[in-house]
């Protein structure tokens, strides 16, 4: 009998994230990144005069990537504090730098700056392959930017539109999300190192009242990790505002690509559109004909998951205390990560989708059939009235005939043949090369291949040259 493993593992992890979004949010980039900040803070502190030696530096630098876990699990055991457990399994590989790591620092120096880098690295994994689903639906639209489709309102059939012009939906859609994942990479800011209530108090003691030295401290620590500022005023946290917009970005794209998959997935209901698949997947356990739309469901579901993780981060923003309260940690250790991870997986899922799917031409245009004597009525009374017949007596006719057709249709499960009763109404005064005329689809899908040119041309290219260093990301869907 072989043993199962006896410990939970994420979903998101072992199924869906990219090795890269998993890095990001991983314990080993997380707590380097702790001690990157720690020689960061001490060495702003040697260059600002205090007496910290370029040997406890070098130390400290010589085993950044020395994590010994069992001996943090060891500390953490017996302190209950996180950061002092790193602090101590740090400090016994670095004795001389012992006495300065975290000096004048809280808790939060570390947990929050890292969350900061970590989000910012988060948002730039999103922004690629954002970029990427953008550059995949816009090829999209340009290839189908002809090919009439039937239109939906209230999924009722309605005028004809093309599919690249549907497909240009879900691309302003796309781009109104990275229109703020941008914002958000310009508007992130470090939290600094403000101490236990923000104030600043313990580092204003190190420098001996020189408060100038204090926001020198900050200046420098944000320019070594990379950041231009750390935030203006906080508490001994960040503000928790700030997860909370960023969730709100991922929520958008979630809610974005939710409609584009929920759209497709309609329209593989129809037989108009194919996932990609491959030649062994298998669509059900049951019924072997079975090829579902999974990888567009997976959207949706993932996404469900990340629009609750929005008003979780927001209730953790309006329920902060004073000038620090604990109830958000445990809490944002799994939702920030896990609405990071998710998104990474949805984003994949549409590059993917739209890359390696499949339209269908043929049906799409039977379906358009099925509906245009109804849809090209209007057109077929306006022709019937300028050759002098009544307008009222007409339309008259047309519903009449229009019931007819539909209970043939509804009732009797027959085409549709309401052009029939029109052509043998001597009143319509219409032949058959009249309808074709009439009928001819181009006039039915109104602007719609000159407003997908103009749209990609205006508004998606641009977009895409700007980001091109980011096109050619791989789309790995793993299950």
């Amino acid at each position: 009998m072989i043993a199962s493993k006896p410990t939970y593992e994420s979903p998101l992890c072992s199924r869906y994230a990219s090795e890269r979004m998993q890095y990001i949010f991983s314990p080993d980039h997380k707590f380097t990144t702790w001690r990157k900040l720690w020689i960061a803070l001490a060495e702003s502190e040697m260059e600002l005069g205090l007496p910290i030696t370029a040997e406890q530096i070098a130390q400290m630098r010589e085993h950044i990537d020395e994590i010994d876990y069992d001996a943090v699990a060891a500390y953490e055991k017996r302190l209950r504090h996180d950061v002092m457990a790193h602090l101590h399994a740090y400090g016994d590989l670095c004795p001389k730098a012992m006495p300065i790591i975290h000096l004048g620092a809280t808790s939060c120096y570390v947990g929050d700056n890292t969350d900061v880098i970590q989000m910012r690295e988060g948002l730039e994994q999103i922004k690629k392959l954002l970029v990427n689903a953008i550059d995949a639906g816009a090829a999209f639209a340009e290839k189908n930017k002809d090919v009439p489709a039937l239109g939906f309102t209230h999924f009722q059939a309605a005028q004809p539109t093309t599919a690249g012009k549907r497909a240009t939906l879900w691309l302003q859609d796309l781009l109104m999300d990275l229109d703020r994942v941008e914002y958000e990479l310009r508007d992130l800011k470090l939290l600094g190192c403000k101490g236990t209530t923000g104030t600043g108090a313990s580092f204003l003691a190190l420098f001996e009242g020189d408060s100038a030295k204090v926001r020198e401290l900050e200046r420098k620590i944000a320019a070594k990790m990379g950041f231009e500022a750390c935030v203006a005023v906080s508490g001994q946290t960040y503000t928790r505002k700030v997860d909370s917009f960023v969730l709100n970005v991922l929520g958008g794209i979630a809610q974005s690509c939710s409609k584009l998959a929920t759209d497709l997935r309609l329209l593989a209901h129809l037989k108009e559109f194919d996932e990609p698949s491959t030649s062994d997947q298998v669509g059900s356990s049951a019924m072997a004909y079975k090829r579902n739309p999974m990888r567009c469901e997976r959207v949706v579901s993932l996404a469900r998951y990340i629009i609750a993780d929005q008003q979780n981060a927001a209730v953790t923003a309006a329920t902060q205390w004073l000038e620090r309260t604990l109830d958000d940690s445990a809490n944002r250790r799994i939702a920030i990560p896990e609405a990071f991870l998710a998104c990474d997986a949805i984003l994949t899922l549409v590059i993917d989708v739209l890359r390696g799917g499949t339209i269908f031409p043929n049906v799409m245009k039977r379906h358009i059939d099925e509906e245009l004597p109804f849809i090209a009525s209007e057109n077929i009374l306006m022709r019937a009235v300028e050759l002098g017949g009544d307008r009222q007596e007409l339309h008259e006719a047309i519903r009449r005939y229009s019931r007819l057709a539909a209970e043939k249709v509804k009732l009797e499960g027959k085409d549709n043949d309401l052009l029939e009763h029109l052509l043998s109404d001597e009143r319509f005064h219409l032949d058959e090369e009249t309808l074709r005329d009439i009928l001819d689809i181009r006039k039915f899908v109104g602007c719609a291949p000159e407003q997908t040119e103009d749209f990609l041309s205006a508004f998606v290219r641009p977009v895409l040259e700007q980001n091109k260093d980011l096109l050619g990301a791989e789309a790995q869907v793993n299950v």
